[in-house]
């Protein structure tokens, strides 16, 4: 059959016309989505509105997780009885989120071009935008130091998870003084087991600042293996200290450090210890579950973190924040449902 023009015009049409059904159907098939998403859930905190300031004393700043349309929020409760307390919602939303001394460091999804990309924001203690940095992939981690003075964040540039065994990861850390920005610390000397290494694989996640906005902790990563480096801005040097340490956290009073340990299990792929720096002892704590989170110290005796909500729980898909003793005693216990581990 020959095609006339008026033929080919009408063949155009009607696939215009299906393109543009199809781009209709797809975007209302997304609303119903994200709407069913966000549909908030029976049972789930309640909310109110006003400020939420990083520097209010008696209350915790954390990342809700409650299905809803709060979710991913910063969200303000008072800081000695939080378990049923009414949030208070910020409008500021944060898929990873530290704070430290009235500044924050939030990393949030936006659209570019109508594709996902991803930024850091340095917030004040008011949650405003100090300054945004683009971001080279998922986030991963955030950190403040204690004087507000640094703040650290890892993405994932390939892969999205730490347990899979096809992943690349960037660490950045700013001076938020200066606005002097260390891209990737894979650009730092490496000490590893008292000799200098290089090797193409390196990868570098969860930082954990000392209170002297020189020194910091950090996960290192190459040929299948993990360490506990320390390292120092100034020297731009990192130097193992231990080896299957991730995601480390410096306790308050800088002696030990919070980190999750790689084990063989059939129900845990990692379990939370505490590693005495000054005698490398190595304590697990009375958490059996596994922690794929950089656990946080509440103070100077208390480790907290987040773990996904259980199938039977009302709230599955959600996270819960847990609480035990970092010493090896005591016994988990629920600090906060639907929320993200607070920054002490």
């Amino acid at each position: 059959m020959t095609l006339t023009p008026q033929r080919r015009l009408l063949i155009l049409a009607v696939g215009v016309l299906l393109l543009a059904g199809l781009g209709t159907w797809s975007v209302l098939s997304a609303a119903d989505r994200a709407a069913e998403e966000n549909a908030p859930r029976a049972g789930g905190p309640a909310y109110t509105s006003g400020k939420v300031r990083l520097d209010e004393p008696g209350r915790r700043v954390f990342r809700s997780t409650a299905a809803g349309p709060r979710r991913d929020r910063l969200v303000s409760v008072p800081a000695t009885a939080p378990e049923n307390a009414t949030r208070t919602a910020s409008p500021v939303s944060c898929l990873r989120f530290h704070a430290a001394a009235g500044t924050g460091v939030c990393l949030q999804s936006t659209r570019t071009l109508g594709r996902p990309s991803y930024r850091a924001l340095v917030l004040d203690a008011e949650l405003r935008t100090r300054r945004a940095y683009a971001l080279a992939g998922v986030p991963s981690r955030a950190r403040v130091s204690p004087s507000g003075h640094l703040a650290a964040w890892t993405v994932f540039v390939k892969g999205e998870s730490y347990s899979s065994s096809f992943f690349s990861t960037r660490t950045s850390i700013l001076d938020t003084r200066t606005w002097r920005l260390v891209p990737s610390l894979e650009e730092f000397a490496i000490t590893l087991d008292g000799r200098p290494y290089r090797n193409a694989d390196v990868n570098f996640w969860g930082v954990t600042f000392a209170a002297d906005d020189d020194t910091f902790y950090a996960t290192l990563s190459t040929r299948d293996q993990t360490y506990l480096v320390r390292g120092s801005l100034t020297a731009r040097t990192v130097t193992t200290l231990a080896e299957n340490v991730e995601c480390p956290s410096l306790s308050p009073d800088e002696t030990r450090v919070a980190y999750k340990k790689r084990v063989l299990g059939k129900t845990a792929l990692w379990r939370e210890h505490v590693l005495d720096l000054r005698t490398s002892k190595s304590t697990a704590l009375a958490e059996r579950r596994s922690v794929d989170d950089q656990a946080v110290w509440l103070d100077d005796r208390t480790v907290a973190y987040a773990l996904p909500a259980t199938e039977d729980d009302d709230r599955a898909g959600a996270e819960n924040v847990w609480t035990v003793p970092a010493d090896g005693t005591g016994t988990p216990r629920v600090l906060l449902e639907d929320a993200a581990a607070p920054p002490r």
